[in-house]
């Protein structure tokens, strides 16, 4: 009986207990989370800087997990001087619980530490291009582009991108320290066309019509330089001619903005067009096809003599 006593007395102590801690438990969370929005609200009304209000709120969020877990679970155990045992315990079952959880922080805290691309950059990993402009713990969103949509401008979708992504597929980054990118633009003129003519007609229209600064970019590529192992080429704009099966073909190759590439063939386009129309000697190519028919000569027919 009395064996039976102590193990209710022992029961009752135990609620007790847990009731207790439970109760800390929630007052610590309440507590955080109460000096989290304090926090973000005096960042926000301190700053108009959408980006700087954007990092604050993801670093107090942060921190404010850290503290819960380890304030919660130093309750919940007997003395902190427990807390690496549990959390070794608790990070073997997550390890096989929670692989993909892990590995989605694992890539989180790869793109902190690496950084492959930061908020604004425009990318591309696996099949998927778009503009970053969210990240977290578990994820990163995009602005998607291209898709349905030519000239790599916006679809409109927002796509979350798990971060383990970055640690599985090839991420190409636009920016990366050099705001631009190589893009060519090719006019097919056909054989008969007056190509001398032609050339000069569009190495004046890159001259004129790419705005374009040169020693800014050289600057930029030598700063990337430092990092990667990278030469530095020629970024003059420049017109290639060669051949196809239907015509000449000239490339107007130049360095651009990754956001203004579609607005750049625009501008190119039409002063292409409104020049070639000032000279007849200068026709567009497309896919033709000729043919030609042989009849052979006919021998003179000679008269019969009576």
């Amino acid at each position: 009986m009395e064996n039976v006593i102590n193990y209710f007395k022992g029961y009752h102590n135990a609620y007790q207990t847990h009731g207790e801690n439970l109760l800390l438990s929630i007052l610590i969370v309440a507590v955080l989370f109460l000096l989290r929005k304090i926090l973000i609200s005096l960042i926000t009304n301190s700053t108009k800087d959408p980006k700087t209000v954007y990092y604050s709120k993801r670093i107090i969020g942060y921190v404010y997990v850290f503290l819960a877990v380890v304030l919660v679970g130093s309750v919940w155990i007997s003395g902190l001087g427990h807390i690496g045992a549990y959390l070794g315990i608790a990070s073997a079952g997550l390890a096989i619980a929670l692989h993909e959880t892990l590995a989605n922080i694992a890539g989180w805290l790869f793109i902190l530490w690496r950084k492959p691309f930061v908020i604004g950059d425009r990318i591309q990993i696996g099949e998927t291009k778009g503009d970053v402009v969210d990240m977290r713990l578990f994820q990163f969103s995009l602005i998607e582009i291209e898709n349905w949509v030519e000239a790599e401008q916006s679809t409109g979708r927002i796509i979350h991108v798990p971060n383990s992504h970055v640690l599985r597929e090839k991420t190409a980054n636009y920016h990366g320290g050099f705001n631009y990118i190589w893009n060519e633009i090719q006019v097919l003129i056909t054989f008969e066309s007056n190509w001398r003519k032609t050339r000069e007609i569009l190495e004046k229209i890159v001259r004129e019509k790419i705005k374009f600064s040169p020693e800014r970019a050289e600057e930029q590529l030598r700063a990337v330089a430092k990092k990667y192992m990278i030469h530095l080429p020629n970024l003059t704009p420049a017109v290639y001619m060669s051949t196809r099966d239907s015509g000449v073909l000239f490339s107007i190759r130049y360095t651009i903005n990754p956001r203004k590439r579609r607005g750049s063939e625009q501008t190119i386009w039409e002063a292409v067009l409104a020049e070639f129309e000032k000279h007849p000697d200068i026709d567009l190519a497309y896919p033709t096809t000729r043919f030609y028919s042989h009849s052979p000569v006919n021998p003179e027919k000679t008269e019969p003599t009576p």
